[in-house]
């Protein structure tokens, strides 16, 4: 399988602006997760997909490979859609821009999902890791997903699932970590397939591939790393690189 990571890098990020630009350990957060996600070697290639003239221009700058969106898009998966199109590719991993701590580990993982599904059952996989903290639970920032008995996704939420009616009952919350790893034809069907309501009302790019059936193969893992979503997280992330 000829298998190749992508990274979406949006500059004008709404809940803060320019992040990926941010100083880290004395270079930009997006060279950082480019420069982790290359240092892997799990891939046949390595692409910054941005519309930013100045994430272009960083990543090209510092030796890296980045393309420029053609078109605007409201996520990351359709930026990759786009840029992926007319490559000879079997698999796409997104790295999202925005997590420097990407592990190899945790990637191989999921490119092993690909490797051990002959019939082809899987459209995408992605990361989950278990957490206990009842802030991060509740915290509408934090996407939870529920797996049936296979790992296989029922479910992503905003919202804290299962909601816990019997105390007495327990169970594992998980995380959604967003890196996807997704078969060629099923990112191109997501692309040309319109939102539904569950997509548009949980602003969760993952669940228009549940709503049109498609299938998710969770893959749990033990590395939370940070992801830069706000101010807080950028010094919680400078501690961590230190």
């Amino acid at each position: 399988m000829k298998i190749i990571s992508m990274i979406p890098a949006r500059y004008a990020a709404s809940r803060f602006p320019g992040k990926l630009m941010q100083d880290l350990g004395g270079k930009t957060v997006i060279t950082r997760t480019y420069e982790a996600t290359v240092a892997t070697n799990l891939f046949d290639d390595v692409i910054v997909v941005t519309d930013s003239d100045i994430i272009y221009n960083e990543i090209v700058n510092n030796g890296g490979k980045a393309m420029m969106s053609k078109k605007e898009h409201d996520c990351g998966s359709d930026r990759i859609a786009e840029a992926v199109e007319f490559l000879d590719i079997d698999v796409v991993i997104n790295v999202q821009g925005d997590e420097p701590f990407t592990d190899k580990e945790s990637l191989k993982k999921l490119i092993e999902v690909f490797e051990n599904d002959p019939n082809k059952e899987v459209d995408l996989a992605s990361l989950m890791v278990h957490i206990e903290d009842e802030e991060e639970i509740n915290n509408p920032n934090t996407v939870k997903v529920i797996v049936d008995q296979t790992n296989f996704a029922l479910y992503f939420s905003r919202s804290p699932i299962p909601y816990a009616r019997d105390k007495n009952v327990r169970v594992k919350y998980f995380k959604h970590k967003g890196v996807y790893a997704f078969r060629k034809q099923a990112i191109l069907d997501f692309y040309k397939l319109p939102m539904l309501p569950l997509e548009a009302s949980e602003k969760l790019e993952q669940l228009r591939y549940l709503e049109y059936g498609k299938r998710i193969k969770m893959v749990e893992t033990d590395v939370q790393g940070v992801e830069i979503d706000t101010p807080e997280d950028l010094e919680r992330a400078k501690k961590l690189w230190k």
